[in-house]
Protein backbone atom coordinates (compact mmCIF):
# COMPACT_ATOMS: atom_id res chain seq x y z
CA UNK A 1 0.00 0.00 0.00
CA UNK A 2 1.53 3.49 -0.90
CA UNK A 3 1.54 5.79 2.02
CA UNK A 4 -0.97 8.72 0.05
CA UNK A 5 -3.08 5.33 -0.13
CA UNK A 6 -2.99 5.28 3.99
CA UNK A 7 -3.44 8.76 4.56
CA UNK A 8 -6.79 8.85 2.34
CA UNK A 9 -8.44 5.79 3.85
CA UNK A 10 -6.85 5.69 7.73
CA UNK A 11 -10.05 6.34 10.20
CA UNK A 12 -8.27 5.19 13.60
CA UNK A 13 -4.75 5.19 14.90
CA UNK A 14 -4.56 2.45 17.39
CA UNK A 15 -1.41 3.60 19.67
CA UNK A 16 -0.08 0.82 21.99
CA UNK A 17 2.68 0.45 24.70
CA UNK A 18 4.61 -2.95 24.63
CA UNK A 19 7.14 -3.90 27.84
CA UNK A 20 9.38 -6.76 27.14
CA UNK A 21 11.60 -8.64 30.11
CA UNK A 22 14.62 -8.95 27.44
CA UNK A 23 15.82 -7.86 24.26
CA UNK A 24 13.66 -7.20 21.24
CA UNK A 25 13.94 -6.12 18.15
CA UNK A 26 11.22 -4.47 15.32
CA UNK A 27 10.63 -7.69 13.75
CA UNK A 28 10.26 -9.77 16.68
CA UNK A 29 7.31 -7.23 17.71
CA UNK A 30 5.54 -7.59 14.35
CA UNK A 31 5.78 -11.34 14.22
CA UNK A 32 4.52 -11.54 17.48
CA UNK A 33 1.55 -9.16 16.46
CA UNK A 34 0.72 -11.00 13.55
CA UNK A 35 1.14 -14.62 14.82
CA UNK A 36 -0.30 -14.23 18.22
CA UNK A 37 -3.58 -12.68 17.07
CA UNK A 38 -4.05 -15.21 13.99
CA UNK A 39 -7.23 -17.37 14.76
CA UNK A 40 -8.08 -15.94 17.71
CA UNK A 41 -10.79 -13.57 15.83
CA UNK A 42 -13.07 -14.36 12.96
CA UNK A 43 -11.53 -14.90 9.71
CA UNK A 44 -13.04 -10.82 8.79
CA UNK A 45 -10.42 -9.69 11.40
CA UNK A 46 -7.48 -11.42 10.95
CA UNK A 47 -4.65 -9.29 10.59
CA UNK A 48 -2.75 -10.64 7.83
CA UNK A 49 -6.08 -10.71 5.84
CA UNK A 50 -6.96 -6.94 6.61
CA UNK A 51 -3.50 -5.77 5.92
CA UNK A 52 -3.82 -7.24 2.30
CA UNK A 53 -6.88 -6.16 1.90
CA UNK A 54 -6.01 -2.63 2.53
CA UNK A 55 -8.04 -2.24 6.01
CA UNK A 56 -5.22 -2.17 8.08
CA UNK A 57 -2.25 0.23 7.19
CA UNK A 58 1.42 -0.35 7.81
CA UNK A 59 2.74 -1.51 11.66
CA UNK A 60 5.16 1.19 13.14
CA UNK A 61 7.15 -0.08 15.80
CA UNK A 62 9.80 2.12 17.75
CA UNK A 63 11.58 0.40 20.50
CA UNK A 64 14.21 0.53 22.67
CA UNK A 65 16.48 -1.37 25.12
CA UNK A 66 17.56 -0.31 28.65
CA UNK A 67 18.69 -2.32 31.46
CA UNK A 68 18.27 -5.69 29.78
CA UNK A 69 14.48 -4.61 29.12
CA UNK A 70 12.86 -3.41 25.90
CA UNK A 71 10.15 -0.69 25.60
CA UNK A 72 8.37 1.07 22.84
CA UNK A 73 5.25 1.74 21.10
CA UNK A 74 3.19 0.28 18.65
CA UNK A 75 0.82 2.24 16.08
CA UNK A 76 -1.92 -0.26 13.47
CA UNK A 77 -3.60 1.98 11.15
CA UNK A 78 -7.48 0.92 10.98
CA UNK A 79 -10.24 1.60 7.93
CA UNK A 80 -12.30 -0.83 9.88
CA UNK A 81 -15.16 1.31 12.02
CA UNK A 82 -15.35 2.29 15.19
CA UNK A 83 -16.55 -0.91 17.21
CA UNK A 84 -14.07 -3.92 14.98
CA UNK A 85 -10.97 -0.98 15.64
CA UNK A 86 -11.95 -1.30 19.42
CA UNK A 87 -11.93 -5.12 18.80
CA UNK A 88 -8.64 -5.00 17.25
CA UNK A 89 -7.02 -2.98 19.57
CA UNK A 90 -8.20 -4.75 22.26
CA UNK A 91 -7.18 -8.49 20.36
CA UNK A 92 -3.48 -7.21 20.88
CA UNK A 93 -3.55 -7.08 24.82
CA UNK A 94 -3.66 -10.70 24.12
CA UNK A 95 -0.09 -11.04 23.33
CA UNK A 96 2.12 -11.70 25.72
CA UNK A 97 5.24 -12.96 24.50
CA UNK A 98 7.76 -11.50 21.60
CA UNK A 99 10.50 -13.36 20.68
CA UNK A 100 11.91 -15.36 23.18
CA UNK A 101 10.65 -12.64 26.10
CA UNK A 102 7.84 -12.46 28.30
CA UNK A 103 6.01 -8.98 27.02
CA UNK A 104 2.80 -7.11 27.94
CA UNK A 105 1.05 -5.16 25.42
CA UNK A 106 -1.53 -2.38 26.44
CA UNK A 107 -3.73 -0.13 24.53
CA UNK A 108 -3.30 3.65 25.30
CA UNK A 109 -5.32 5.39 23.11
CA UNK A 110 -7.44 5.31 19.64
CA UNK A 111 -6.89 8.14 18.20
CA UNK A 112 -9.95 9.47 15.35
CA UNK A 113 -7.86 10.57 12.64
CA UNK A 114 -11.13 12.48 11.22
CA UNK A 115 -11.72 14.56 14.21
CA UNK A 116 -7.99 15.58 14.10
CA UNK A 117 -8.51 16.30 10.34
CA UNK A 118 -11.54 18.54 11.84
CA UNK A 119 -9.97 20.26 14.61
CA UNK A 120 -6.84 20.88 12.04
CA UNK A 121 -9.34 22.62 9.31
CA UNK A 122 -11.44 24.71 11.81
CA UNK A 123 -8.48 26.34 13.26
CA UNK A 124 -7.09 26.53 9.97
CA UNK A 125 -10.12 28.22 8.89
CA UNK A 126 -10.14 30.78 11.80
CA UNK A 127 -6.13 31.67 10.81
CA UNK A 128 -7.40 32.05 7.28
CA UNK A 129 -10.62 33.97 8.25
CA UNK A 130 -8.76 36.62 10.38
CA UNK A 131 -6.48 37.09 7.46
CA UNK A 132 -9.48 38.14 5.16
CA UNK A 133 -11.48 40.48 7.81
CA UNK A 134 -7.90 42.06 8.16
CA UNK A 135 -6.94 42.87 4.79
CA UNK A 136 -10.28 43.59 3.83
CA UNK A 137 -10.43 47.62 2.74
CA UNK A 138 -12.77 49.89 4.07
CA UNK A 139 -14.66 50.44 0.46
CA UNK A 140 -14.80 46.37 0.31
CA UNK A 141 -16.59 46.45 3.90
CA UNK A 142 -19.04 49.09 2.27
CA UNK A 143 -20.05 46.73 -0.96
CA UNK A 144 -20.49 43.69 1.48
CA UNK A 145 -23.07 45.56 3.67
CA UNK A 146 -24.40 46.99 0.33
CA UNK A 147 -25.25 43.54 -1.11
CA UNK A 148 -26.66 41.92 2.28
CA UNK A 149 -29.02 45.22 2.44
CA UNK A 150 -29.55 44.14 -1.25
CA UNK A 151 -30.57 40.75 -0.09
CA UNK A 152 -32.29 41.73 2.75
CA UNK A 153 -34.56 44.31 0.23
CA UNK A 154 -35.48 41.62 -2.01
CA UNK A 155 -37.24 39.74 0.91
CA UNK A 156 -38.84 42.73 1.99
CA UNK A 157 -43.02 42.39 0.34
CA UNK A 158 -46.11 44.83 0.25
CA UNK A 159 -49.03 44.56 2.39
CA UNK A 160 -52.54 46.03 1.70
CA UNK A 161 -53.69 49.19 -0.38
CA UNK A 162 -51.16 51.39 1.42
CA UNK A 163 -48.06 48.79 0.33
CA UNK A 164 -46.75 49.09 3.84
CA UNK A 165 -43.24 47.29 3.99
CA UNK A 166 -43.92 44.14 5.92
CA UNK A 167 -41.67 40.54 5.73
CA UNK A 168 -42.47 37.68 3.50
CA UNK A 169 -44.61 35.38 6.19
CA UNK A 170 -46.52 38.20 6.79
CA UNK A 171 -49.59 36.88 4.56
CA UNK A 172 -49.22 33.02 6.31
CA UNK A 173 -48.21 33.47 9.58
CA UNK A 174 -50.93 33.30 13.05
CA UNK A 175 -48.85 36.04 14.51
CA UNK A 176 -47.56 39.03 13.33
CA UNK A 177 -45.02 41.97 14.91
CA UNK A 178 -46.01 45.26 14.10
CA UNK A 179 -42.68 47.72 14.05
CA UNK A 180 -42.76 51.56 13.20
CA UNK A 181 -40.66 51.73 9.68
CA UNK A 182 -39.15 50.11 6.83
CA UNK A 183 -35.58 50.04 8.67
CA UNK A 184 -36.89 48.22 11.42
CA UNK A 185 -38.67 45.39 8.87
CA UNK A 186 -35.43 44.99 7.50
CA UNK A 187 -33.21 44.93 10.74
CA UNK A 188 -35.75 41.98 11.84
CA UNK A 189 -34.91 40.08 8.49
CA UNK A 190 -31.31 40.06 9.03
CA UNK A 191 -32.49 37.72 12.16
CA UNK A 192 -34.60 35.58 10.23
CA UNK A 193 -37.85 37.33 11.65
CA UNK A 194 -40.34 37.46 8.78
CA UNK A 195 -43.39 38.21 10.06
CA UNK A 196 -43.41 41.61 10.73
CA UNK A 197 -44.82 44.57 8.97
CA UNK A 198 -44.74 48.57 9.29
CA UNK A 199 -46.80 51.14 9.72
CA UNK A 200 -44.69 53.86 8.11
CA UNK A 201 -45.82 56.89 10.22
CA UNK A 202 -48.03 58.52 13.67
CA UNK A 203 -50.75 57.65 11.15
CA UNK A 204 -51.45 54.22 11.87
CA UNK A 205 -53.41 52.52 8.52
CA UNK A 206 -56.41 51.49 8.72
CA UNK A 207 -55.46 47.76 7.36
CA UNK A 208 -53.29 47.45 10.18
CA UNK A 209 -55.96 47.41 12.33
CA UNK A 210 -57.87 45.17 10.80
CA UNK A 211 -54.69 42.98 10.49
CA UNK A 212 -54.58 42.79 14.25
CA UNK A 213 -57.44 41.66 14.62
CA UNK A 214 -57.23 38.75 12.13
CA UNK A 215 -53.57 37.59 14.27
CA UNK A 216 -51.92 37.55 17.77
CA UNK A 217 -50.03 40.64 16.98
CA UNK A 218 -47.22 41.99 19.45
CA UNK A 219 -46.58 45.68 19.39
CA UNK A 220 -42.70 46.32 19.01
CA UNK A 221 -41.84 49.92 19.27
CA UNK A 222 -38.44 52.40 19.88
CA UNK A 223 -37.60 52.99 23.41
CA UNK A 224 -38.20 56.68 22.91
CA UNK A 225 -40.65 59.34 22.55
CA UNK A 226 -42.17 58.45 19.22
CA UNK A 227 -42.16 54.95 19.82
CA UNK A 228 -45.11 56.15 22.69
CA UNK A 229 -47.13 58.25 19.82
CA UNK A 230 -47.17 55.00 18.17
CA UNK A 231 -47.79 53.07 20.29
CA UNK A 232 -50.72 55.01 21.86
CA UNK A 233 -52.82 55.29 17.78
CA UNK A 234 -51.90 51.06 17.48
CA UNK A 235 -53.53 51.13 21.00
CA UNK A 236 -56.60 53.34 19.24
CA UNK A 237 -56.84 51.57 15.90
CA UNK A 238 -55.45 47.94 16.67
CA UNK A 239 -56.51 45.10 18.23
CA UNK A 240 -52.92 44.71 20.41
CA UNK A 241 -52.32 41.56 22.25
CA UNK A 242 -48.95 41.92 23.53
CA UNK A 243 -46.57 44.95 23.69
CA UNK A 244 -43.02 45.16 23.38
CA UNK A 245 -40.14 47.97 23.27
CA UNK A 246 -36.39 48.70 22.70
CA UNK A 247 -34.58 49.16 25.54
CA UNK A 248 -34.70 52.69 26.47
CA UNK A 249 -33.23 55.84 23.71
CA UNK A 250 -32.31 52.92 21.12
CA UNK A 251 -34.35 52.42 18.20
CA UNK A 252 -35.85 48.72 17.08
CA UNK A 253 -33.80 48.77 13.18
CA UNK A 254 -30.55 50.05 15.83
CA UNK A 255 -30.86 46.48 18.03
CA UNK A 256 -28.23 43.72 18.26
CA UNK A 257 -30.02 39.83 17.86
CA UNK A 258 -29.41 39.49 21.33
CA UNK A 259 -31.20 42.67 22.04
CA UNK A 260 -34.06 41.50 19.97
CA UNK A 261 -34.88 38.38 21.04
CA UNK A 262 -34.42 39.54 24.54
CA UNK A 263 -37.26 42.18 23.98
CA UNK A 264 -39.76 39.96 21.89
CA UNK A 265 -39.13 37.44 24.98
CA UNK A 266 -40.07 39.95 27.67
CA UNK A 267 -43.37 41.40 25.64
CA UNK A 268 -46.12 41.30 28.24
CA UNK A 269 -49.65 41.19 27.38
CA UNK A 270 -51.20 44.90 26.50
CA UNK A 271 -53.72 44.84 29.55
CA UNK A 272 -50.93 44.33 32.02
CA UNK A 273 -48.57 46.80 30.11
CA UNK A 274 -51.30 49.33 30.17
CA UNK A 275 -51.32 48.97 34.01
CA UNK A 276 -48.29 49.66 34.25
CA UNK A 277 -47.77 52.54 31.78
CA UNK A 278 -51.10 54.66 32.65
CA UNK A 279 -49.60 57.54 30.83
CA UNK A 280 -49.77 55.58 27.52
CA UNK A 281 -53.44 54.38 27.55
CA UNK A 282 -55.77 55.95 25.30
CA UNK A 283 -58.65 58.25 26.64
CA UNK A 284 -60.83 55.43 25.29
CA UNK A 285 -58.91 52.52 25.85
CA UNK A 286 -60.22 51.10 29.26
CA UNK A 287 -63.75 50.46 27.41
CA UNK A 288 -61.86 49.18 24.81
CA UNK A 289 -60.04 46.49 26.78
CA UNK A 290 -62.86 45.65 28.76
CA UNK A 291 -65.08 45.05 25.74
CA UNK A 292 -61.96 42.86 24.38
CA UNK A 293 -61.26 40.97 27.36
CA UNK A 294 -64.62 40.29 28.07
CA UNK A 295 -65.46 39.04 24.67
CA UNK A 296 -64.53 35.27 25.80
CA UNK A 297 -65.78 34.12 21.90
CA UNK A 298 -63.91 36.82 20.00
CA UNK A 299 -60.53 35.49 20.02
CA UNK A 300 -62.09 31.47 18.97
CA UNK A 301 -62.97 32.79 15.25
CA UNK A 302 -60.29 35.17 14.45
CA UNK A 303 -56.99 33.87 15.86
CA UNK A 304 -54.96 30.88 17.15
CA UNK A 305 -53.00 30.80 19.84
CA UNK A 306 -49.23 30.89 19.25
CA UNK A 307 -45.94 31.75 20.96
CA UNK A 308 -43.94 33.84 18.28
CA UNK A 309 -41.34 34.18 19.98
CA UNK A 310 -40.58 30.11 20.10
CA UNK A 311 -41.31 30.36 16.23
CA UNK A 312 -38.35 32.76 15.56
CA UNK A 313 -35.64 30.94 17.83
CA UNK A 314 -36.60 27.95 16.07
CA UNK A 315 -35.96 28.95 13.09
CA UNK A 316 -32.44 30.55 14.56
CA UNK A 317 -31.61 27.47 16.17
CA UNK A 318 -32.32 25.39 12.46
CA UNK A 319 -29.92 28.30 11.05
CA UNK A 320 -27.10 27.19 13.55
CA UNK A 321 -27.59 23.78 12.74
CA UNK A 322 -26.86 23.62 9.45
CA UNK A 323 -23.78 25.60 9.99
CA UNK A 324 -22.53 22.58 12.07
CA UNK A 325 -23.72 19.75 10.02
CA UNK A 326 -21.05 16.87 9.30
CA UNK A 327 -18.67 18.57 12.11
CA UNK A 328 -19.40 16.27 14.28
CA UNK A 329 -20.09 19.14 16.79
CA UNK A 330 -22.31 20.11 19.24
CA UNK A 331 -23.32 23.30 20.72
CA UNK A 332 -24.71 24.41 24.06
CA UNK A 333 -26.69 27.49 24.27
CA UNK A 334 -27.90 29.72 27.08
CA UNK A 335 -31.28 31.35 27.89
CA UNK A 336 -30.23 34.26 25.01
CA UNK A 337 -29.22 31.74 22.46
CA UNK A 338 -25.62 32.41 23.24
CA UNK A 339 -23.24 29.61 22.44
CA UNK A 340 -21.40 29.51 25.65
CA UNK A 341 -19.66 26.20 24.80
CA UNK A 342 -18.63 24.08 22.21
CA UNK A 343 -17.75 19.96 21.77
CA UNK A 344 -17.62 16.82 19.96
CA UNK A 345 -20.68 15.11 19.73
CA UNK A 346 -19.12 12.03 21.82
CA UNK A 347 -18.64 13.82 24.57
CA UNK A 348 -22.33 15.42 24.84
CA UNK A 349 -23.65 12.98 26.96
CA UNK A 350 -21.07 12.98 29.92
CA UNK A 351 -21.02 16.75 29.24
CA UNK A 352 -24.26 17.46 29.73
CA UNK A 353 -24.33 15.21 32.99
CA UNK A 354 -21.05 16.63 34.55
CA UNK A 355 -22.14 20.14 33.99
CA UNK A 356 -23.12 22.63 36.80
CA UNK A 357 -24.16 25.33 34.70
CA UNK A 358 -27.37 26.34 33.44
CA UNK A 359 -28.46 25.02 29.78
CA UNK A 360 -31.28 26.20 28.25
CA UNK A 361 -31.05 24.11 24.57
CA UNK A 362 -28.49 21.99 22.55
CA UNK A 363 -28.01 21.70 18.53
CA UNK A 364 -26.09 18.94 17.68
CA UNK A 365 -24.84 17.48 14.24
CA UNK A 366 -25.98 13.49 15.25
CA UNK A 367 -29.48 11.93 16.07
CA UNK A 368 -31.31 12.72 19.30
CA UNK A 369 -32.16 9.14 21.49
CA UNK A 370 -34.44 8.21 24.12
CA UNK A 371 -30.93 8.49 27.03
CA UNK A 372 -30.22 11.56 25.54
CA UNK A 373 -33.64 12.98 26.30
CA UNK A 374 -33.47 11.46 29.46
CA UNK A 375 -30.24 13.28 30.75
CA UNK A 376 -31.92 16.54 29.17
CA UNK A 377 -35.04 15.99 30.72
CA UNK A 378 -33.15 15.66 34.01
CA UNK A 379 -31.04 18.52 33.81
CA UNK A 380 -34.01 20.99 32.83
CA UNK A 381 -32.61 21.86 29.28
CA UNK A 382 -35.57 23.05 27.65
CA UNK A 383 -34.53 22.06 23.86
CA UNK A 384 -32.69 19.59 21.74
CA UNK A 385 -32.01 20.51 18.01
CA UNK A 386 -30.62 17.48 15.36
CA UNK A 387 -31.13 16.69 12.19
CA UNK A 388 -33.09 13.47 13.50
CA UNK A 389 -34.53 11.69 16.33
CA UNK A 390 -34.40 7.78 16.69
CA UNK A 391 -36.76 5.79 19.02
CA UNK A 392 -38.26 8.24 21.34
CA UNK A 393 -40.49 6.28 23.46
CA UNK A 394 -41.24 8.67 26.28
CA UNK A 395 -40.90 12.26 25.78
CA UNK A 396 -40.54 14.11 29.13
CA UNK A 397 -43.12 17.48 28.94
CA UNK A 398 -40.17 19.55 30.17
CA UNK A 399 -38.56 19.31 26.71
CA UNK A 400 -39.04 20.10 23.26
CA UNK A 401 -37.74 17.97 20.37
CA UNK A 402 -37.06 19.85 17.34
CA UNK A 403 -35.42 18.08 14.06
CA UNK A 404 -34.93 18.64 10.32
CA UNK A 405 -36.78 15.48 9.51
Amino acid sequence: MGKGEELTTTKYLIYTQINANGIVEKPDVVGAVFGQTEGLLSNDLDLRELQRTGRIGRIKVSIYANNGKSKGEIIIPSSLDRVETAILAASLETITRVGPCEAEITTVKVEDVRAVKREQVVNRAKEIYKNMIENVSSANMKMIEEVKEAMRIHEISEYGEDKLPAGPSINSSDAIIVVEGRSDVLNLLKYNIKNTIAVEGVNVPKSIGELSKKRTTTAFVDGDRGGELILKELLQIGDIDYITRAPKGKEVEDLEKEEILVALRDKIPTEQFLTNHKDITPQDKTQKQNKKYNNENKNNNTKKEKNIIENDEISLMKDMLKEIEETGEAAILDEALNITKEINVEDLYNEIKNSNEPIDSIIFDGVISQRLVDICSLKNIKRLVAFKSMNIIKKPENIKIITMD
